[in-house]
């Protein structure tokens, strides 16, 4: 059986859940040998369930690679998503370094044409906003790029509402990636409204709150002490303790569906609107295939109603600043 489809921004259609490949970098310290499933294997069984939008991005170390290898000979079963932008990640204090210019992103796609094994990528996203280049000269190379056929669509990451609305003028974008989750819910006052007005949809990557919305996290003692969450507010002493009490209501809605607090969690994403497809990631066939069967959850809407009150401790990265929430970007000049 395979999951149901969602259509991203009224004309892309994907598998209601899709696949992030960041979990490919092992961002919290993970170690390769943590997992003996490969990421062939772990890719072609993500494709066997339905799960088609495969997102990855130029900084995710070796993701393209790996992933161009997996999909030889199933190119056309699967929605290749990937970013460019940044160049480095905010890190003990100091800011990101992003780049966002005509001639950056010309150099990356064909790199990532190359690493995929492909002509052409079906979702192609700035990944962050870069606040030195109007947000209409990045668009306008990247619209290009679908003129001659080396991009499909187009789609933003992280981007302020202005940013949205002035690059949607200029060249339809598909899908917003943000964090979004049970636990990060900062996109709803504003961001969610704009993309619903303009048709964009909403791919959600971190939705189990960074592996906190499984369960299988229970204190900071679980945590490596090179585990790039032990930066983040909310995992903090004090604060991560406050927030896995949150899960006591999540633990026993899964009960009442037989599925696991993760899927109970992704079902939550899935229930806010249909054209919402959150992109889990994981290096585990055991957890992809729990991911991918969260489609399958139906919540009440009283259940709904009592995930939506789920609050929690702390903002959800350590650095807010740097356009690496919410990216502004500089009016264009003439």
């Amino acid at each position: 059986m395979t999951i149901p489809t969602r259509t991203l921004g009224g004309h892309l259609e994907v598998g209601a859940v899709g696949f992030g490949a960041m979990s490919f970098a092992m961002p919290y310290g993970q170690k390769a040998s943590d997992t003996s499933d490969t990421p062939r294997d772990l890719i072609n069984r993500a494709i066997d369930l339905g799960t088609t939008l495969l997102d990855t991005a130029d900084i995710y170390t070796d993701s393209e690679e790996l992933i161009g290898e997996a999909i030889a000979g199933r190119r056309d079963e699967v929605v290749l998503a990937t970013k460019f932008g940044i160049i480095s990640a905010p890190r003990n204090g100091a800011p990101a370094v992003l780049n966002g210019t005509p001639a950056y992103m010309r150099e990356r796609i064909e790199r990532s044409l190359k690493n995929l094994r492909t002509d052409h990528v079906d979702l192609y996203y700035l990944h962050r906003s870069d606040p030195q280049v109007p947000i209409e000269e990045t668009v306008g190379a990247m619209a290009e790029l679908v003129e001659e056929g080396k991009v499909r669509h187009l789609g933003l990451s992280e981007a302020a509402p202005d940013t949205i609305r002035r690059a949607h003028a200029l060249h339809p974008i598909t899908a917003l990636e943000t964090e979004w989750s049970l636990w990060s819910r900062e996109i709803e006052a504003e961001i969610v409204p704009v993309c619903k007005e303009l048709g964009i949809s909403v791919v959600p990557f971190s939705p189990l709150g960074r592996g906190a919305l499984t369960g299988t996290i229970t204190s900071r003692d679980d945590l490596p002490e090179n585990d790039y969450r032990r930066t983040m507010p909310r995992y903090a002493e004090g604060a991560l303790d406050a927030n896995l009490a949150t899960l006591d209501i999540v633990r026993e809605i899964a009960k009442a569906h037989d599925a696991t607090p993760g899927q109970v969690s992704l079902a939550w994403l899935l229930a806010k609107a249909p054209d919402v497809v959150p992109i889990p990631g994981t290096r585990r066939i055991t957890y992809l295939e729990q991911n991918t069967h969260a489609a399958t959850v139906a919540l009440t809407d009283a259940e709904v109603e009592r995930l939506d009150a789920v609050t929690v401790i702390g903002s959800r990265v350590a650095q807010m600043d740097g356009n690496w929430t919410d990216g502004v970007t500089p009016a264009l000049k003439g």
